[in-house]
């Protein structure tokens, strides 16, 4: 505190509880670290807000009036009960609880978010779960969700966006289908090629190829005779050789690595694929959000790297 400072109400409080049970303005003053002076002129004005004397003073020690007595002893309890509420939040924001409610993208659900989540439980054991998923866009304020990761670059500006990672994308087809059709050699190829197409289930839109050649995005749009709005069926016809697939890499590792699934145009990097937790605004503060956007963007950041921004 600096000289000439104005006291507040709350700290003229804390300066008269102190005053009496230490019985000196000097020794008050110097507990709280503020001036004798300003001590002296705090307490005149607490009297003459609340109308009557609370305090005898000698040249030797102060004492409580009756009235001074009385003060104190609810003002004892009242800063007891507001530190007790400040502990209280401050155990919330480091230990919170309650229920959590979570949308995730079934795949991401599946193969990084729920391999790992015991260790979210060990870490906060006071947050119970709720997990939906799938690839529909859900409305959290109207669905009571909490928070959701999704794919893709966040288009609702109601709500508030944390990139979590920028997954590597592949190009890919079953062993089957590039026999019967061929290894594209370049991306000017795509044109010519069976692709399995993806569009969301929010809008009627397809998704195209995009990579970057010569140092340019650029998009491409095989060809194809099906179309789907999910991940895993998006990965299972690519299996029985409906057509080319791109994707986050993560979700065909295992496929890739045993040839159940083969990368083309290695030579060609895709833009690769953000994904997101979002939440409403209002629930920013949330100290169960924060955890676990904190927690989940460490796991996401071990898995894919830091992300760009």
């Amino acid at each position: 505190m600096v000289n000439n400072r104005k006291v507040d109400r709350f700290e003229s409080l804390q300066l008269f509880t102190r005053i009496v049970e230490l019985g000196s303005f000097t020794r008050a003053a110097g507990a709280l670290g503020i001036p004798r002076a300003t001590a002296t002129h705090a307490v005149k004005e607490l009297e003459a807000r609340l109308g009557t004397r609370l305090l005898e003073r000698t040249t030797r020690q102060v004492h409580p009036t009756l009235d001074g007595q009385a003060f104190y002893e609810r003002c004892v309890h009242l800063l007891a009960d507001l530190d007790d509420a400040e502990s209280s939040l401050r155990n919330v924001a480091t230990n919170p609880r309650g229920t959590l409610r979570l949308d995730l993208h079934g795949t991401h659900a599946t193969r990084i978010v729920l391999p790992r989540i015991d260790e979210f439980r060990g870490r906060y054991p006071q947050i119970d779960l709720v997990i939906s998923s799938g690839d529909r866009l859900v409305d959290l304020v109207r669905e009571g969700i909490d928070c959701v990761v999704r794919a893709g670059t966040p288009k609702d500006s109601s709500l508030m966006a944390r990139r979590l990672a920028v997954m590597p994308e592949v190009i890919c087809a079953s062993p089957q289908y590039l026999q019967r059709f061929g290894m594209p050699q370049h991306p000017d190829a795509l044109p010519a090629h069976q692709a399995v197409g993806f569009f969301s289930s929010s809008h009627d839109r397809s998704y195209p190829f995009e990579l970057v050649v010569d140092g340019q995005v650029r998009e491409f749009a095989p060809g194809g005779w099906i179309s789907v709005n999910d991940a895993e069926s998006y990965v299972t016809c690519a299996l029985r050789g409906c057509g080319l697939i791109q994707l986050p890499r993560f979700h065909v590792e295992d496929e890739l690595r045993d040839g159940r699934l083969v990368e083309v145009l290695a030579d060609w990097p895709g833009t690769g694929m953000p994904v997101s937790a979002m939440y409403p605004q209002h629930r920013q503060l949330s100290p169960r959000v924060r955890v676990f956007i904190d927690w989940i963007a460490g796991v996401y950041q071990e898995r894919f790297g830091t992300p760009a921004e």
